[in-house]
Parts: C-alpha cells; sequence; structure tokens
C-alpha cells in the first residue's frame, strides 16, 4: 500500500473511531461491539507507529473517548483520570511485563477483573461524600454528585473522618438488574440498552436522580487518586485500607512476581465470567509499587505501569431446531430462536430473539440451519451468521395469522413489525394488563404477572377495568393471599383511581403514544371526555405530536368499544382530570410562546433533550419549518430545513444561542 493510501485509511480510521466514541461514551448507544471498536483502534495504532509523521495531535490515540455533557456542570480532574492500552495475546502481556522488569527492579503485578462499567470518580472532605463526577476526556468531566448519591454501595460518611480523599471506582449494573430492565424495556415496546455497560452509563447520567435510583446501580471502587493525611505504598495496601474506610472493593484481585503467573490469573478470571453476577470485558495488570508507577510514568494517554487485557468475544456453532412466535401487547408478532442448547460466556443458550421478518430475511435463517451464536456485551444471545442451510431446508416466512386467536395478521406504515388484528387476542389481553398495572402507567402495588395469570385462570378479569370490580373475597381465593395481603391489595387498585389523567391515558395502551404524549394530551386538553372527543387535525396542533401520533389516538377514541371504555373508567370513579398546574413562565422569557425546530447534529444536546428544555421553558417544538417557526437551533448537518428557514428569514440560532436563552430563562424564574 502507497503512502497516498496508508494516510487516507489513517484519516477515515480517525473518522470512525470518533464517531463511535461519541456513540460510546456521550450517547451511550453502540453501533459495533467493544471487539469491533478495539480492532480499528489497534489497526490506527499501528499504522501510526509504522509512519509516525501521520499521527496528529487529536488523534483518538492520543485521547480518552468522552468528553463532559453540556448538561453536567464541568469539573476539572486535578488528577487525570488516564484510560488503559489494550493487549490482546499473551504475547502482548509478556512484552508489558518485560518492559516494566527493564525499567524497575523486581516488580510486583497485581490482575484484577475489568469491569464493564462507567468510570467515576468520588471526592471526600472530612470522610463526608462532597463530590462525583464522569472520567469525561480525562481531564474533565462531569458532575454527576446528586446521581452517585443514589448508589447505595457508595458510602456518604467513610468509618474514618481522611481529611481528604478522591477515590476512582466503576459504575455497574449487575446481570440480574440488567435483565429485569431488559425485560421492562421489552413489555412497554422501548428501544432496550444493549448491554449493561450502556444501561449503567445512560442510568447514571439522567437528569433526573429518581431515574438513577430506580436502575439499581452499584460501585467497585479499585484507586486511590489523591489522599491527604495517610501515606501507602502499594496497591494492595490501598485496596485494604478502602475496604476498611467501607468501600467496595474488587472482590478479588491476585499479586504475582512473574508474567507466567500473571498470564495464569487473566485465564483464570477469564474462565470465571460465566460465574459473575457482574460483566468484566477483560483483566488488569498493575505494578503493585507506587514509587516503581513514578519512575515508569505515563504516555500522553496511558500509564505505563497498568495494561488491559481485553477477552476475545466467544462464538459458537449451535444448530437451529425451531422458530417461536409470540405476540406482545400491542399485537406485535416477535420471533424466537430455540436452539442446540449450548454453554456462552458460561451460560447455557437455548433462545434469541430474531426481531422480525426483515432480520431473518436479510441473514437468511432458516429452520435446521447450523448458525453461529454469541452473547452481545456478554449477555443477550443472538445470531451473527447461518453456516449451512440443511439439505431441502426453505426460507422461514412469518404466519398469516396470530398464533393466539388466529386472526389475520398484519404490517401497517412499511413498519418491519407484523401484528394481530384482533383487539381482543388472549395473548395482547394479558400484555395489556400487565402495561396498565406497571408503574408508569396506573403504579398499582403489589399486582404483578403472577396475580393476573390467576385471576385471569379463574374468569376474574376480562380487562383492565375488570380490577376495579375486584372484590375482597376474589382475592382472598387466589394462592397464598390472605385477610392483610388481599386487604392491601384492594387497597392499592382503590388508589390508583386517584392519578393523574395522564396516567390512564398511558395505560390504555395506545400505538405509538408513550408516557411523555400522555402527559401532552393531558396538559393540552385536561380531561379525558376532551382528548376522546377531539379530532386528528386538533390533537396535530400541539407541538411534539406527529401526524401518526394524531391519527392514531383519533382511530382509537372514534371506535365504540372506545367510548365505551371511557364511559366505564367515569363510572368506576377513575379520575380523568388534569391534576396538575400548568407551569408559569414570565412573558419575558425568550422561550416563552415561541416556536422552535430542531435539525442537524448538537455537539452536546440529544434533540429530545433540547426539546424538553424549551417546553419546560414555555417554548414549542414543531417537526418542520413554516411561517410560524420563530428559531431555528441548527447544528451539524441540518439539511433541507436550515435551508428553508434561510429562505423564509427565520431567526437561526446554535448550541453557543441555545445556552445563552436558556441562562436568561433560569435568572428570570430564580
Amino acid at each position: 500500500m502507497d503512502i497516498n493510501n496508508i494516510k487516507f485509511r489513517a484519516e477515515e480510521l480517525r473518522s470512525q473511531i470518533n464517531y463511535h466514541n461519541n456513540r460510546y461514551y456521550n450517547e451511550d448507544a453502540p453501533e459495533i461491539s467493544d471487539y469491533e471498536y478495539d480492532m480499528l483502534l489497534r489497526e490506527l495504532e499501528q499504522i501510526e507507529f509504522d509512519h509516525p509523521e501521520l499521527k496528529t495531535p487529536d488523534s483518538p490515540t492520543q485521547r480518552v473517548g468522552g468528553e463532559a455533557a453540556a448538561k453536567f456542570s464541568p469539573v476539572e480532574h486535578t488528577v487525570p483520570m488516564e484510560s488503559l492500552h489494550d493487549s490482546f495475546s499473551h504475547e502482548e502481556i509478556r512484552d508489558f511485563c518485560r518492559k516494566v522488569s527493564e525499567a524497575v527492579t523486581d516488580p510486583i503485578f497485581v490482575v484484577e477483573p475489568k469491569i464493564d462499567g462507567l468510570s467515576v470518580s468520588a471526592e471526600y472532605r472530612n470522610g463526608i461524600f462532597v463530590r462525583g463526577s464522569t472520567r469525561g476526556d480525562g481531564l474533565v468531566g462531569e458532575d454527576i454528585t446528586d446521581n452517585l448519591k443514589t448508589i447505595r454501595s457508595l458510602p456518604m460518611k467513610l468509618n474514618r473522618p481522611v481529611p481528604f480523599l478522591e477515590v476512582r471506582g466503576e459504575v455497574y449494573m449487575s446481570i440480574g438488574s440488567f435483565e429485569k430492565l431488559v425485560a421492562l424495556q421489552e413489555e412497554r415496546e422501548e428501544k432496550i440498552f444493549k448491554n449493561p455497560r450502556n444501561a449503567a452509563a445512560g442510568s447514571l447520567r439522567q437528569k433526573d436522580a429518581k431515574i438513577t435510583r430506580s436502575r439499581e446501580l452499584d460501585i467497585f471502587v479499585f484507586n486511590i487518586q489523591q489522599i491527604e493525611g495517610e501515606e501507602l505504598g502499594s496497591h494492595k495496601q490501598s485496596l485494604d485500607y478502602l475496604t476498611e474506610l467501607g468501600f467496595t472493593t474488587l472482590p478479588f484481585y491476585h499479586r504475582c512476581s512473574s508474567v507466567d503467573e500473571v498470564i495464569e490469573k487473566i485465564e483464570e478470571i477469564g474462565n470465571s465470567r460465566g460465574e459473575l453476577s457482574f460483566q468484566i470485558d477483560g483483566a488488569v495488570i498493575k505494578v503493585d509499587s507506587f514509587s516503581q508507577r513514578q519512575v515508569l510514568g505515563s504516555t500522553a494517554k496511558y500509564p505505563k505501569w497498568a495494561e488491559a487485557y481485553k477477552y476475545p468475544p466467544e462464538e459458537k456453532e449451535t444448530e437451529l431446531l425451531d422458530v417461536e412466535i409470540s405476540v406482545g401487547r400491542t399485537g406485535v408478532l416477535t420471533p424466537t430462536a430455540i436452539f442446540s442448547p449450548i454453554t456462552l460466556a458460561g451460560t447455557t443458550v437455548s433462545r434469541a430473539s430474531l426481531h422480525n421478518e426483515d432480520y431473518i430475511r436479510e441473514k437468511d435463517i432458516r429452520i435446521g440451519d447450523t448458525v453461529i451464536l454469541r452473547k452481545a456485551g456478554e449477555i443477550i444471545p443472538e445470531v451473527v451468521s447461518v453456516t449451512s442451510h440443511k439439505d431441502g431446508s426453505v426460507p422461514f416466512t412469518m404466519p398469516k395469522v396470530c398464533p393466539s386467536c388466529g386472526s389475520p395478521v398484519t404490517c401497517e406504515n412499511g413498519e418491519a413489525a407484523l401484528r394481530c388484528t384482533n383487539t381482543d387476542c388472549p395473548a395482547q389481553l394479558m400484555r395489556h394488563m400487565i402495561h396498565f398495572v406497571s408503574r408508569d402507567a396506573m403504579d398499582i402495588d403489589g399486582l404483578g404477572e403472577k396475580i393476573l395469570d390467576q385471576l385471569s385462570e379463574k374468569q376474574l378479569i376480562h380487562s383492565p377495568l375488570d380490577l376495579y370490580r375486584l372484590t375482597r373475597e376474589d382475592i382472598l381465593t387466589l394462592e397464598n393471599k390472605k385477610d392483610k395481603s388481599s386487604d392491601k391489595l384492594i387497597s392499592a387498585i382503590e388508589k390508583s383511581k386517584e392519578n393523574d389523567l395522564y396516567r390512564i391515558v398511558f395505560a390504555l395502551g395506545i400505538r405509538h403514544i408513550g408516557q411523555r404524549a400522555a402527559k401532552l394530551l393531558a396538559d393540552h386538553f385536561r380531561t379525558l371526555d376532551a382528548i376522546a372527543a377531539a379530532g386528528a387535525d386538533e390533537i396535530a396542533q400541539i407541538e411534539g405530536f406527529g401526524e401518526i401520533m394524531a391519527e392514531s389516538t383519533a382511530a382509537y377514541f372514534a371506535l365504540p368499544e372506545s367510548q365505551k371504555l371511557v364511559e366505564e373508567i367515569k363510572l368506576l370513579g377513575i379520575n380523568t382530570k388534569n391534576l396538575s398546574e400548568a407551569r408559569t413562565i414570565p412573558e419575558n422569557s425568550p422561550f416563552a410562546n415561541k416556536t422552535f425546530v430542531i435539525t442537524g447534529t448538537l455537539p452536546h444536546y440529544k434533540r429530545t433533550e433540547a426539546a424538553a428544555i424549551i417546553e419546560a421553558a414555555g417554548g414549542k417544538v414543531a417537526s418542520s419549518v413554516s411561517k410560524k417557526t420563530d428559531f431555528v437551533l441548527a447544528g451539524e448537518e441540518a439539511g433541507s430545513k436550515l435551508t428553508k428557514a434561510q429562505s423564509l428569514g427565520i431567526t437561526i440560532i446554535d448550541e453557543a444561542a441555545f445556552e445563552r436563552m436558556r441562562g436568561e430563562t433560569e435568572t428570570i424564574i430564580s
């Protein structure tokens, strides 16, 4: 390859890596696996090593991937939060240990698991937690103090009043908590987190600390960044000291005096992955002595006294035995692959979602195939590819009728998903019941899937509203239900009648209407009767509502059975009025009564975040530019909306101007 082609490849790799860095660190929504990312970075490192003249100061090989987000206050790290250099073979680990041994005498290494989570700093003064922050780019992170306070395994008060202490740890979500969250997201038909790391990162960087608290995060503390009032000489000594102070430190680590012992412990940790309650993506090898670490120093990006070993993703072949079809709350048919059981990442795998017909067609998946299976993020099984078809096999096709009720299925508006057309489908009913009682909907405490199944089997409920007709005697007929628990459940059902209007609107399970849309409907129309009487054109006038959402809402309430349902809701005494008061925004707020259109990619905000700020400050957000538009908030690659705004003479602002407007509004309100 000539130098021009090499230069082009280096530029291409930098662009790809920067894109994936942003998806991983800042948006918590990676598009490729960690292994695929590591291989891109490794290729760029090799090019820059072979051709130093092609290395640039802003290359992703020279810096940590994340950056501080604008929605949190920046925190400058007095001690940089460095990343680690990755190795992928035993030979590379031997090379690392050799270089260390050439620089210092008789080094002792500590080998510990590499927790796959979000790296954070926690600061304490006189033993009291005072501030927490993310790593960010290693030099500047985000202030997430309130969110870290929700993590029960992080002590708010230490066992000793240390004058000052800054520790580094990894916030993670246990596999059990992740699986519960995914099950909840699947039930709500929401976008599902790909792995525990992204679930933890997305949860920790929530503006609302209550959401963070609900996600059951944990933390392992593994390093002292700064300390006053104590002299420590080694990594092992510091871990023991942190444990004495009350921190949850790494569950196991090993001191090694030789490279062979280091490799043995790396393999030992790797073999234990399937037995752990948390996710790891490698092992970390550190020089134990702090004085030797000072001698070794750091590069611009990595410490020379530590190395990460990354375990390759495990893939195995198995036979696809069958494809099962399940029916969700909104009638969506989901195919699930059934395999000959195999062990992947320490657990037995026999099922994996095939998502939809497009996914099956793209991979040409057929019953009887030999397929390659892996766990995405070491957790969720997925089909990587088909290695061979069974003789005589035919392409798999989705059923034409619902497997639960036999009604025809349809594909609407170009969606990949097939839906059952029968609103009384038994499978949909149970999913709908589960959605109706869920925390974000009617929030009926104690009504889980097991109890709903029992109520259904005993023919005590045939629709969600039948819950409000249950008696104490009905509950007592259920398994393990006694007087006290029956009274408690009846009380929870009765209490749910007092919920705000948006909850019953969301609980109805109207297609395309999530919790936020339900709140917009409730805030705009104020009563359930008014929502039910509104036409699609009127609903579409609500800022934040698209045409499909408006048509879906109007079509739902136009059905005779929905009209009957509204009357039943009122007769049962369920609240049908908006209980919340509209927030008063001063007229001199720069957002008040102004219509915004957001287009392009903003440096530090997702569009939904910017829209929420605008609406909270009294503004409106529209999906298209018109003469009624007051401002267009434009980011990179804004496209046709920006062009139209320019032709209409509409004021165009960037993120910096948006921030200034936000600051003015907060000053006025405060």
